[in-house]
């Protein structure tokens, strides 16, 4: 079968709006190219060294989100309709560079583009014990590794993205034995498979998704971990009774600005509020709305643009 991929050029802050964007207006699946997401790796951390090189020479220098759309006769008035969309994020203010926005098409085959994205995937370390390992890779693990075994599927993170690694080095430092966690937009379910690994006891990620929920509970079985994880459809915490001692989200700041009152009522005492997805310009927003619902900044950590913060309520 064919498929048409729209390739869209733009920055490491923009992929993800674009990725979006055009998964809503019907692409089947997207894929995103960024050197940086191997660059940024933390070489204390021992990633570096998981790293093939070869990968990172063929690595374009612009960061490229590219779609799939099937080659169904309609197909020119779907990629017409993705360049226009993606061509009115020029007139948002978003608070970062979103790129140049060159677009480009062309035809693949079926088998081209969906396994493609796997060859940029690797094993790699995040944190000081949590490794990410593709389930199609083979990985010799350390005596204190703790590894996740991930298929992110077409559209969802591999945990490569500094909001996501901030957020597992968050998780091993606040998930405690025995803990109760919530996950928050879970995507692939990689925060609340890791908070499982870290030694929670009972992990809820929720996403509205409900195909982001399909791929965390593949990933769940993966990992051998229906006992302690489930994913269920939500909105946020809306359909969540459960109180947690961690709840972490790894969304975006005006989102986080919304959560922070329903999360401060599901927090256990002394519980722990982890967020990310926040740009450093929407820091002092989601800051103010911490202030606001009544908790106390006990944590931050910082890579490139994006910031991570944990927090408690105050008593």
């Amino acid at each position: 079968m064919k498929w048409i991929q729209l390739s869209v050029h733009t920055t490491t802050m923009g992929a993800e709006v674009i990725s979006g964007l055009l998964m809503e207006i019907g692409a089947c699946g997207t894929e995103i190219v960024d050197r940086y997401d191997v660059l940024s790796a933390d070489k204390r951390d021992g990633m570096w060294d998981m790293i093939d090189e070869h990968v990172l020479q063929n690595m374009p220098e612009e960061v490229i989100v590219k779609a799939y759309f099937e080659a169904d006769g309609n197909e020119a008035e779907k990629t017409s309709l993705a360049r226009e969309k993606v061509q009115t994020l020029r007139g948002e203010s978003l608070g970062f560079d979103l790129g140049s926005l060159k677009t480009e098409t062309e035809t693949v085959q079926d088998e081209d583009w969906k396994d493609n994205w796997k060859k940029w995937y690797k094993p790699m370390r995040i944190g000081s014990c949590i490794i990410v390992k593709p389930t199609w890779e083979t990985y010799e693990a350390k005596p204190d590794d703790l590894v996740l075994e991930m298929d992110p599927g077409m559209a969802f993170g591999t945990g490569t993205h500094e909001t996501t690694s901030m957020c597992i080095r968050m998780l091993e430092k606040y998930v405690r034995s025995h803990c109760k966690c919530i996950d928050v937009g879970c995507g692939s379910g990689i925060l609340a498979l890791a908070a499982a690994k870290l030694g929670a006891e009972s992990c809820i990620a929720i996403d509205l998704d409900e195909l982001a929920v399909k791929v965390a509970d593949e990933n769940i079985r993966n990992n051998h971990l229906e006992d302690r994880v489930r994913a269920v459809q939500g909105d946020l915490l809306e359909q969540c009774e459960e109180n947690a001692d961690v709840i972490v989200a790894n969304i975006i700041a005006d989102v986080i600005c919304y959560l922070c009152k329903p999360v401060s009522t599901k927090l256990e005492k002394d519980g722990v509020f982890i967020m990310s997805g926040i740009i450093r310009e929407k820091e002092a927003d989601v800051l103010n709305a911490l202030e606001r619902a009544g908790y106390v900044v006990c944590d931050r950590l910082t890579e490139g643009e994006w910031v991570c913060l944990a927090a408690r309520v105050k008593e």
